[in-house]
């Protein structure tokens, strides 16, 4: 029977793992990260109720739908509605003949409404906070409000997505099921130790952009992950193969004793990987 993700230390993050995970994910997301739209908009637009408005629109049209997909839609929606006061003038027929093709026409119409809730409501302004963003948009829930936050307004909120959740699990070697509240409060806090609170945004998406592009869920490239020396996973799946081949060899060869078996390095305080 598996476990409650709070009953096992492995489950937690060190000093030097949180340092690690922040340098290298950081890096290598620098390195490696997907052009997209949403993207430059964050990092392009100075004014924080347009730059909020533009991360909105990417995280709800993301939601059930394949990024390659939404890249069209969402250029389009942002020259149709480049902002929330002129969202807030379209029609809901005007908004569901440019969601046709996405699916979920609640997402369309949930952005509509609340846009108009920001400009009639709100003064025309967009929540600041992860806690306003979920409490005030309609359909804006925790992963929602914390993206918002963490990327057009740089408040230091982890986020918990479905990639987040195949990356922590392994990281910490969590093997109780995700959607067990006491588990999915875990993941919350593993995310919130983790985020780096200078570039909390870009650590966010590090974080999601390797579990969509790395740490995959059938075929993970552990080989080339920039946190693999710190995956309790991967270190476990590699004693395991190590301690099958020395059986091999034991059974094969008792004349000879089996290859001495590496484990994976040590990260020091410092937050560099040392040999054992």
């Amino acid at each position: 029977m598996a476990t409650s993700a709070g009953e096992c230390s492995l489950h937690d993050l060190e000093d030097a793992h949180v340092d690690v995970m922040r340098r290298s994910l950081l890096k290598w997301y620098d390195e490696n990260k997907r052009e997209l739209p949403w993207r430059h908009k964050a990092k392009t637009v100075t004014d924080d109720n347009e730059r909020a408005y533009a991360v909105w629109v990417s995280e709800v049209m993301c939601q059930q739908t394949q990024v390659a997909t939404v890249i069209d839609y969402y250029n389009r929606w942002m020259d149709k509605w480049p902002t929330v006061h002129l969202l807030a003038k379209a029609t809901l027929e005007e908004v569901n003949e440019m969601w046709s093709g996405l699916g979920y026409y609640s997402r369309g119409r949930r952005l509509w409404e609340g846009a108009m809730k920001v400009v009639k409501e709100l003064g025309g302004c967009m929540p600041t906070t992860a806690q306003d963003l979920q409490k005030l948009l309609p359909g804006v829930g925790r992963y929602t409000s914390c993206a918002i936050a963490s990327i057009s307004l740089s408040e230091p909120v982890g986020v918990v997505d479905g990639n987040v959740i195949r990356v922590m699990s392994r990281v910490r070697a969590i093997g109780a099921e995700s959607q067990q509240p006491s588990t999915m409060d875990r993941f919350w806090s593993l995310a919130d130790r983790a985020v780096d609170p200078k570039r909390p945004g870009d650590f966010n998406q590090s974080v999601m952009e390797l579990g969509a592009t790395v740490c995959s869920p059938k075929t993970p490239s552990c080989a080339v992950c920039p946190i693999q020396p710190i995956c309790h996973a991967y270190r476990m799946t590699k004693d395991s193969r190590s301690s099958s081949c020395q059986k091999f060899f034991k059974l094969s060869s008792s004349s000879s004793p089996p290859p001495a078996v590496e484990t994976l390095p040590q990260v020091s305080s410092e937050g560099t990987v040392e040999p054992r």
